[in-house]
């Protein structure tokens, strides 16, 4: 071929690339022009009902091909093992896993790996729920590692945050304000729980519990629309085996309230024990000198071992809390190293309490080590084991008549409520997943209880409490969450006369008599605040001439009762007005000056979006 063909070839590839990509580009804005015009022939309120029916079905079925992804990694690597092989198994693949989405996020994310429900309430409060496109699949992929291959931990948080992506970036795209573009990231991760339990009031009592604490809102419609798309999503596409479900339990009887008043406690006091761990083994992985793939390969290795003695720690464990509930539980202490034992009764007893102290570690381990995944499954397992502990041993002190199944299926919404500081989402998600409407008395006996002990040791949830210290998230003070929304930047006054501090007196009256302020910063020749002038302090001289000469700005300037960092937020700002009880401080930089901040101007803004919120 000659060198002309050669170019010739090469210039229509060119030109294939060039019309490839213009027809996707076309293809795209001609999808967003549709809904563009949609949205201008249609009202606010119904563009929004849209929003949520689109947003709602798309976060749904990223959930659906999340959990299918994570049901067929585990079909393909269990049906490739005997019995024989176990050990290898459970050696292998939970190392594996962690390892992987360490390489992944390291190489093909760039190392950032930001997970949970903390980085969503982060987005919301800090970066205006504005959440990163890439989260609207990166999730997916790590998560179904992880899990997939073993990973003690639960894939809820990276749906919900998968959802929460796909809301915010849709809102986005349509130009959408803050307030809209809220409620569907929350309508987005409303869903995503909704299709991961099959159970749509349970995921709105999560974005109403925990995404949309300290924001206020009137329109919750696209929130329900959403939340029954993902759930319907969810019920077409899966089957029963990858849903969480429960069928078999019993009818309540009040006589049983005793026992379940004793679950209730002890889930609080294990939902207070499994968040001290997860924190402990938090600060040790953190604080470790090691490098991530270190720290991956160690993590691997220390849940691999709890793998391996103890198989129901394996991937998210709803397998397990069903055998417990259908009393299976022998057939899972003879897969474990139990099985080289003689078998008495107390076994049983043994084996659950470690699999239950045991998870908590598995879960820190597998999540802090380098793995992603949260701990909605975790707190499920856990709560379920707890509740199959107790009524066990029941069962062996000679009660006869403990209820054990429904003592797995409220054990679970027990320490899910005291782990996640949510006692709505786990009553209605256990209610819906197991059609227990009739068990709503017990799971409002446990949930509350457990939530009431864990609120008795943190006043927030501890995963949320440093952010919420630090004023990075919303609370329950509304005053404080709107003053979070306010910029330190947006608010600096930066035309404020300024004079050196070596200035003569004079000079200080000619620059009053050509400005408006009623204050002056003093710097000297680096820029650096040195003091103020305020002119009632010197309006007593100013038209005393006969005083220039003994005066100069040196003199007769202050030093500022406080002063304001460029890095405070508002609330640090307002609490050094209210100290000081001024109306204006300057603003600095490292101790360079940059203008002031009045009172007012706050005041200003703040009644501007008080309104906004209350319209």
């Amino acid at each position: 071929m000659s060198k002309y063909s050669k170019l010739k070839q090469f210039h229509n590839f060119l030109k294939f690339q060039r019309d490839f990509r213009a027809n996707s580009v076309q293809k795209v804005r001609s999808y967003e022009i549709i809904l563009l015009w949609v949205r201008k022939h249609l009202s606010h309120s119904h563009f929004l009902i849209l929003s949520g029916i689109l947003v709602g079905c798309t976060a749904g079925l990223a959930g659906v091909v999340l959990k299918m992804l994570v049901h067929y990694i585990h079909y393909l690597i269990t049906s490739k093992f005997q019995f024989e092989q176990q050990i290898v198994f459970y050696v292998v693949f939970p190392l594996l896993g962690i390892v992987l989405t360490t390489l992944v996020v390291l190489y093909i994310y760039r190392g950032n790996d930001r997970k949970g429900i903390p980085a969503i309430l982060y987005e919301i409060a800090q970066n205006s729920s504005l959440v990163s496109p890439v989260k609207m699949y990166s999730q997916i992929v790590q998560s179904a590692i992880t899990v997939g291959l073993g990973g003690s931990a639960g894939l809820e948080s990276p749906i919900a945050v998968t959802g929460s992506a796909i809301g915010s970036n849709f809102a986005k795209t349509y130009k959408l304000d803050y307030k809209d573009r809220t409620l569907l990231l929350a309508a987005g991760a409303t869903a995503g729980i909704a299709s991961a339990f099959n159970a749509p009031i349970a995921g709105m009592m999560f974005a109403f519990e925990i995404l949309l604490t300290g924001v206020v809102f009137t329109d919750f419609i696209p929130l329900v629309v959403a939340a029954v798309c993902g759930s319907l999503v969810s019920r077409v596409i899966l089957n029963e085996e990858a849903l969480f479900q429960f069928t078999s339990r019993q009818a309540f009887n009040y006589k049983n309230i005793p026992f379940y008043i004793v679950l209730g406690v002890a889930c609080g006091l294990y939902a207070r024990y499994f968040v001290v761990i997860s924190q402990w083994v938090e600060h040790q992985f953190k604080h470790s000198k090691r490098s991530r793939l270190q720290k991956a390969l160690i993590a691997g290795a220390l849940l691999s071992l709890l793998c391996v003695i103890f198989p129901p720690l394996f991937g998210e464990g709803y397998t397990a809390v069903k055998g417990w509930a259908t009393g299976q539980a022998t057939t899972f202490m003879e897969a474990s190293f139990f099985k080289y034992f003689t078998f008495h009764e107390w076994f049983i007893l043994l084996f659950l309490g470690f699999i239950c102290l045991l998870k908590a570690f598995a879960t820190s381990i597998t999540i802090y080590g380098g793995g992603n995944g949260g701990n909605f499954a975790p707190a499920l397992f856990a709560g379920g084991t707890l509740g199959y502990f107790i009524a066990t041993l029941c069962t062996q002190l000679g009660i006869t008549d403990v209820p054990t199944t429904n003592m797995v299926i409220v054990g679970m919404a027990g320490v899910m409520s005291g782990v996640l500081y949510a006692p709505l989402t786990a009553i209605f998600l256990i209610a819906e997943s197991s059609s227990g409407y009739d068990l709503f008395i017990p799971l409002m006996i446990v949930s509350v209880t457990s939530f009431l002990i864990a609120k008795r040791f943190s006043a927030i949830s501890p995963d949320l409490k440093p952010l919420a210290d630090e004023g990075k998230i919303f609370t329950r003070e509304h005053d404080q969450n709107l003053l979070l929304l306010l910029n330190t930047s947006d608010l600096v006054d930066q035309d404020i006369p300024e004079i050196n501090i070596y200035a003569s007196f004079t000079e200080l009256i000619d620059l009053i008599s050509k400005g408006k302020k009623n204050f002056i910063a003093v710097t000297n020749d680096e820029h650096v605040l040195e003091g103020i002038i305020l002119l009632d302090d010197i309006r007593p001289v100013m038209f005393n001439k006969d005083m220039y000469d003994e005066l100069s700005v040196q003199k007769v300037m202050v030093n500022p009762v406080a002063t304001i960092n460029t890095s405070d937020d508002v609330r640090e700002i307002v609490k050094k007005f209210d100290e000081t009880n001024t109306w204006n401080l300057p603003v600095v930089d490292e101790h360079r000056f940059v203008g002031f901040i009045s009172k007012s101007s706050i005041l200003n803004q703040y009644r501007q979006l008080l309104k906004e919120y209350s319209s």
